[in-house]
């Protein structure tokens, strides 16, 4: 019988379902891979803005990654929203023996709403516990302007960025480019630094405010493709393939940044 490929996702929850953990299980699914989740923090969030956080205890933590390694086969995982250093701390702990295959990293610092979603000090710890074991990075604009401390202007800029995220360990870095231009400009370019090699992808920018969880969904999609046994530049290709239709789509949920549609993923980019 053919095995079922199957990703995990450490991360917060959403309840609005639009970012997160919802996210990332919906994604797996509309790419037919069976996924798991360790719940890192519970947040109280819609479409409006996040009204609450609160952090899952260190020990439950530990309890839900040892419980997935016990009986899965984890192809590969992604690490959303971490909240705290010493959450960060703990991840790089139980995962420094890669059990869970590549890792995607998308180092979530702030909701679409803008609400801080990674407190000050842990960006260090991020930088220094977990950018090592970094398979694939996924930054948008700020947060690698956060990482690195460089403007991201042009593609000098995001190249010297990747360069110092990868001399940190990552060993591939997508820095996504929906923020270039004040959010403003004609489309929208992602530059991907790999360690043999370099290129670009472009999209337009389609006028819709209907873009909460296209991080998630996005580094979600490249990790459901790693787990089918995709390389990594396939995986990034249909990731952005798929975040495209999702987000050119609109369903029009909530009175705010309402959710990407993630049915439109199998609609335009097959399983």
């Amino acid at each position: 019988m053919t095995q079922i490929a199957q990703a995990l996702t450490i991360a917060g929850s959403d309840s609005g379902g639009g970012a997160g953990i919802q996210a990332d299980l919906k994604t797996f699914q509309m790419r037919g891979v069976y996924g798991m989740s360790v719940l890192a923090a519970v947040t109280a969030q819609n479409t409006l803005g996040v009204q609450a956080i609160h952090g899952v205890p260190l020990d439950i933590i530990r309890a839900q990654i040892d419980s997935i390694a016990e009986d899965f086969q984890v192809a590969a995982f992604k690490i959303g929203m971490l909240g705290t250093a010493e959450v960060i701390e703990c991840m790089a702990e139980k995962i420094s023996g890669k059990p869970f295959g590549r890792l995607v990293l998308d180092p979530v610092m702030v909701a679409k709403g803008g609400a801080t979603l990674l407190q000050q000090n842990a960006v260090s710890a991020l930088k220094r516990h977990l950018l090592p074991l970094a398979d694939v990075l996924t930054p948008n604009l700020p947060e690698a302007e956060a990482l690195t401390g460089i403007d991201i202007q042009t593609d000098a800029d995001a190249e010297r960025a990747a360069r110092i995220l990868q001399e940190a360990g990552v060993q591939t870095v997508v820095i996504k480019g929906g923020h270039s231009g004040g959010s403003q400009s004609e489309t929208c370019r992602d530059w991907v630094f790999m360690p043999d090699g370099q290129f670009t992808l472009e999209s337009p920018r389609f006028p819709t405010p209907h873009t909460h969880g296209t991080g998630c969904t996005f580094s979600a999609c490249l990790t459901a493709e790693l787990a089918k046994g995709e390389s990594v530049e396939a995986a990034i290709r249909t990731a952005k393939q798929c975040i495209t239709a999702a987000i050119s789509q609109p369903i029009n949920i909530g009175h705010g940044h309402g959710p990407v549609n993630h049915w439109a993923m199998r609609a335009e980019c097959g399983k």
